[in-house]
């Protein structure tokens, strides 16, 4: 049973910065791309970040120059920084793992996914 883990989340003002992380436990690590999604309330779920085994990064356009996604593959662990966060940014983030093909962006591509942690930024 694979078991992703999200820390790092909470409440911080605007311009501020969190890092959240992802632990994943289970099985391999390798050859998965992690993602990050995040979800506000009444709003769908929406692609934030991307990393592939290879390391290769993508973002959405909303994020792209203030959020950096990595990922620590002898740790199994999948990082995303925020940096000059935004009220907009508010929602509960999920990392998510997935060995399928297709674009990062799809949460289809997706086969296990944690649990949440809530970003809050206050203006």
């Amino acid at each position: 049973q694979v078991q992703l883990v999200e820390s790092g989340g909470g409440l911080v003002q605007t311009g501020g910065s969190l890092r959240l992380s992802c632990a994943v436990s289970g099985r391999t690590f390798r050859g998965y791309t992690m993602g990050w999604f995040r979800q506000a309330p009444e709003k769908e779920r929406e692609f934030v970040a991307a990393i592939k085994w290879s390391g290769t990064p993508y973002y959405a356009d909303s994020v792209k120059g203030r959020f950096t996604i990595s990922r620590d593959n002898a740790k199994n662990t999948v990082y995303l920084q925020m940096n000059s966060l935004k009220p907009e940014d508010t929602a509960v983030y999920y990392c998510a793992a997935g060995g399928g093909v297709g674009s990062v962006g799809l949460s289809t591509r997706y086969d296990y996914w944690g649990q949440g942690t809530q970003v809050t930024v206050s203006s």
